[in-house]
């Protein structure tokens, strides 16, 4: 039997995860042949990550009564006998108070923007995405770090530093640029003799040129975030924020002496 040909909507639902595991199997056997798409594909899907990390406080958030479906029902009933003019000043009403709970949801969920929170969040997402790869979890690897250095210093319009973790441990695999909601980061990654990772992420800050370090974890995933002359960083991984911490201070520690 002949496979259809892949089509633009199978990528599409595949970066969705709509797809049935049948059709699942041959995009995916499509893609380890085609590996351009598959970097594209994989961006998308990164994308997609971020978004729903960055969404999802407000897609928690119960619905406003003011949104009900009952109760819009029942204020589009009218009583006999009540005047047009009445009905229609209820519908204004209504929806003044649907467009002011949908317009007060900007500010009630949502994370700041440009902050470390948001910083924590993008690092997390992206170590989600990347750390468990086992086939290409890195765009440029180690042995061309000179390479890597100018790639995202370029893409960040500024220079970036790459520390050195060797002496606890971990050492450099290589790195990308990834896409965030605040414009292109860096990602370093890292791991050890047991096949743990980690993620240095960096990218330009839109408030706040220097933060001190803050912690933080999300879906299991612990990290310290801070920021210096305007580029903010962040240390992400499995491992325990005790162990976490002294690395994230020798990170700053290098970055600092480079500048």
């Amino acid at each position: 039997m002949t496979t259809r040909p892949i089509a633009e909507d199978d990528l599409n639902a595949y970066v969705d995860e709509a797809l049935d595991a049948e059709r699942r199997a041959e995009v995916v056997a499509y893609l380890e042949t085609h590996p351009e798409m598959a970097e594209r594909i994989a961006a998308h899907r990164a994308e997609r990550d971020l978004l729903r990390v960055a969404f999802a406080p407000v897609v928690e958030e119960p619905l406003p009564p003011q949104l009900s479906l009952a109760r819009m029902i029942e204020a589009r009933r009218r009583p006999a006998g009540t005047p047009r003019w009445a009905m229609a000043a209820a519908a204004i009403l209504l929806l003044g108070v649907g467009a002011a709970g949908g317009w007060s949801l900007r500010g009630m969920g949502v994370a700041p923007s440009g902050g470390l929170q948001a910083l924590g969040r993008e690092a997390a997402a992206s170590y989600a995405v990347f750390a468990p790869d086992q086939a290409r979890p890195v765009e440029i690897r180690a042995e061309n770090r000179a390479q890597l250095v100018a790639w995202t210093s370029r893409r960040l319009g500024r220079p970036v530093a790459i520390p050195d973790l060797a002496s606890s441990g971990y050492r450099l695999m290589g790195g990308r640029v990834v896409a965030t909601e605040h414009g292109p980061a860096a990602l370093f990654m890292y791991d050890d003799d047991k096949g743990n990772r980690l993620v240095m992420f960096a990218r330009p800050m839109t408030n706040g040129r220097d933060m001190p370090v803050a912690p933080h974890v999300q879906d299991g995933i612990n990290g310290y975030t801070w920021a210096d002359d305007g580029l903010g960083y962040s240390l992400v991984g499995a491992v325990a924020p005790g162990l976490l911490h002294p690395l994230a201070d020798e990170v700053r520690r290098q970055i600092r002496s480079e500048a």
